[in-house]
């Protein structure tokens, strides 16, 4: 199965997050990250949380709250043994070698970013792809459709509990919309 590290950047969404993960409990691809991943994300989520109303107290409880379950849905996840690596790649922006750590310990085959700058070409091993959260998911997607549907689908039946219920049409405009997914997005649309 393709193997994708998911970078901070690509996790901290919400909407993009639990689509992309959704793909990966379709058993389109294994997700993988690392301890700093989770780490930054859970800080980050709080942070999100705090600034659109909640308690820093509630915050940080629903931060951990979504830690420990992306643990428990892909408990396969978290790459291990990484630390050895980090700081021998050169990379611009030395946070980032545990990213790049991670992905090699994990033989991904692509680093999900928004910081495609942040990895040079050739400071990246050949075999692992750098790539936008917009272009994995429509490469994701296209592997197949009607997988990529069912998770939409249950997206769409989650959405209720936390907020307004959204249809899959919603949900296939938001990721068009909000996120650049307009070659998923083309992808889906036929299967409404």
């Amino acid at each position: 199965m393709f193997t994708a590290l998911l970078d901070t950047c690509t996790l901290w969404p919400s909407l993009r997050r639990d689509f992309l993960l959704s793909l990966a409990i379709e058993g389109l691809y294994r997700p993988v990250w690392s301890t700093v991943i989770l780490e930054e994300l859970e800080y980050e989520e709080a942070r999100k949380l705090v600034s659109r109303g909640s308690t820093p107290e509630d915050a940080e409880q629903r931060a951990r709250y979504l830690i420990t379950r992306m643990h428990t849905a892909f408990n396969d996840a978290l790459v291990e043994g990484w630390e050895a690596l980090e700081g021998s790649y050169g990379l611009p922006d030395p946070n980032d070698e545990h990213v790049l750590a991670a992905a090699v310990v994990a033989n991904a085959g692509a680093i999900v970013t928004e910081n495609l700058t942040d990895f040079p070409v050739d400071k990246v091993p050949s075999t692992i792809d750098v790539i936008p959260p917009h272009v994995f998911a429509a490469n994701t997607v296209e592997v197949s459709p009607g997988h990529a549907f069912a998770a939409v689908k249950e997206i769409a039946q989650r959405s209720g509990r936390s907020g307004p219920p959204l249809t899959p049409a919603d949900i296939v405009t938001r990721l068009e919309s909000r996120y650049r997914m307009y070659d998923a997005a083309n992808l889906l649309r036929p299967l409404l």
